[in-house]
């Protein structure tokens, strides 16, 4: 069962076991046996809400079809109580205000143990709400979140301005202060890994927070409410509100009294966002949108670690990524022993319940993305790619489809121009360095991409050419807590995570003082 694990993760997502090198294995983690879920109401001022207009939506396991719960469903009039406790959680002179920067670290480590304490129950939640297998969510989703909570735990009490020189005899220092109410909306994707880039940044900087998971995956953030409240944290810093798009998510991005919204999500409603943001309040924002990322292989790389990382980048999370690596352009003389190469991993994809250690691809979120994906894919028929495997559901599995590659893909198609967020991988060829940047460019989005070869002064000049805000290097989603994420043109405003976060949730005050020149004797 390790082995099996290690080769899943080996295909969609790295882990570290840390292991010496003869040491006996731990046993895997096992997913918990949920008879009844306890946290399904709005949460705000650390207390469970009923919505005020009394309506509740289902959210579905995906892998079953089966309805897991009802949930309380936010609304603007929920949005509004939720505003007014973060509001006046975070007026001066409120206990969050007066704590020390050190406490408000120690919070967020209490957060993080609470996490470790209850990884299996959140991993098994996540892969119920979203249908990812439950040893990714374990190992890569609960390991980022507690990660990323720690990162921003040893911040707290390191937020601090500068003092400069400036002219005539006075003195000019600045400090970084809280933005105040801070919105955030999440994907479905990530659901508890995206609350925890949001929520830590924003509380290290003393921000309080009101923000709306997925109406599809609303479970682990409502869970984690319990934890915040049990961490310590004061009624009102943390509020959830699960619900809609264009009702709570609509009621966030325009409300007069949130300062700063936060939205990871597709490009479209990124722009909604942005348009509610400037018509209300002039609110910040930060988007974290799509991406259809280029990864560039060349003659001369390791053709085996590139076919294992490409894929990982195509097919982890069932292709449900914004860094999806979904162009991958070959150099011309290892272009078909590339497709054969990758064609044959992708058939050893191990596909079926999530719940079981050896599933490594499950279904995707819904219906309406099942539907998306396949129209995509049928599009790549029909304008002339090779499909090389896959392109079709799996038989009788529901929302479950098979990891597509085609080959012969060309630059105009829509499979190589449209963000398909699912397991679908584009292969095409390219023969000069100038020709594969300039296409590699030539999209809308620029959030990450990859490059593949031996070549050092190779891999530093195209890196440094491409026009996307992450690029690895014989590596894929190499995503870390210290290193800034975010995008560049229509992939997003801003950084997630790394000291750059910071910056996004603070505002800087400068205070110039008058410095008499006669000295008191």
């Amino acid at each position: 069962a390790l082995h099996c694990n290690r080769t899943a993760m080996a295909q969609n997502g790295t882990i570290e076991n840390g292991l010496a090198r003869n040491a006996c294995p731990p046993p895997l983690p096992q997913p918990v046996k949920i008879p009844e879920i306890k946290h399904t109401k709005i949460f705000i001022n650390n207390e469970w809400h009923t919505s005020i207009k009394g309506k509740k939506f289902p959210t579905i396991n995906p892998a079953t079809g089966v309805k897991i719960c009802d949930v309380e469903e936010a609304d603007k009039a929920d949005v509004d109580e939720a505003v007014k406790a973060a509001k006046a959680a975070g007026q001066r002179g409120s206990e969050w205000r007066r704590m020390d920067a050190s406490s408000r670290g120690r919070l967020l480590h209490r957060l993080a143990d609470l996490l470790e304490r209850e990884r299996a129950v959140l991993a098994t939640l996540e892969s119920m709400d979203t249908g990812k297998p439950f040893l990714h969510a374990f190992f890569v989703d609960l390991d980022g979140s507690i990660k990323t909570l720690r990162y921003y735990a040893g911040w707290t009490d390191k937020i601090h301005g500068k003092t400069m020189p400036v002219d005539e005899n006075f003195v000019c220092f600045t400090k970084h202060e809280p933005i105040g109410v801070c919105g955030a909306i999440i994907p479905w994707n990530f659901p508890l890994l995206m609350f925890t880039w949001k929520i830590a940044p924003a509380l290290a900087c003393g921000n309080t927070v009101v923000i709306k998971p997925a109406e599809q995956t609303p479970l682990t953030a409502l869970h984690v409410g319990a934890l915040v409240k049990e961490a310590g944290f004061p009624p009102g810093v943390v509020n959830i509100v699960p619900g809609f798009g264009p009702t709570a998510g609509a009621a966030i991005a325009s409300h007069m009294n949130i300062d700063k919204v936060a939205f990871t999500g597709s490009t479209e409603v990124g722009q909604l966002i942005k348009a509610a943001a400037a018509k209300s309040n002039l609110k910040r924002v930060t988007l974290e949108l799509g991406g259809k990322n280029p990864c560039i292989v060349f003659a001369d790389s390791d053709l085996q670690l590139a076919v294992e990382e490409t894929q990982k980048g195509s097919f982890f999370n069932q292709g449900q990524a914004c860094t999806a690596a979904s162009r991958v352009y070959v150099e011309e003389p290892v272009y078909d022993e590339f497709v054969r190469l990758s064609v044959e991993r992708a058939k050893n994809i191990a596909i079926g319940d999530p719940m079981e250690p050896r599933t490594s691809h499950g279904p995707q979120i819904d219906q309406h993305q099942f539907d998306k994906i396949l129209e995509l894919v049928d599009s790549g028929k029909k304008e002339g790619a090779t499909l090389e495997c896959g392109g079709c559901a799996v038989k009788d599995r529901g929302l479950f489809i098979h990891p597509t590659i085609f080959s012969d893909v060309k630059d105009h198609m829509r499979i190589a121009k449209e963000e398909i967020f699912g397991p679908v991988q584009c292969i095409m060829k390219f023969k000069t360095q100038k020709e594969v940047i300039d296409r590699a460019n030539s999209s809308q989005y620029g959030l990450t991409a990859a490059v593949f070869t031996r070549d050092v002064h190779c891999a530093m000049s195209v890196s440094a050419a491409l026009e996307a805000g992450t690029v690895w290097v014989n590596c894929y989603n190499a995503l870390h807590a210290q290193a800034p994420f975010g995008g560049f043109k229509m992939s997003g405003n801003g950084r997630e995570l790394g000291e750059y976060a910071l910056a996004e949730y603070t505002e800087v005050k400068a205070i110039t003082i008058k410095l008499s020149e006669q000295l008191t004797l």
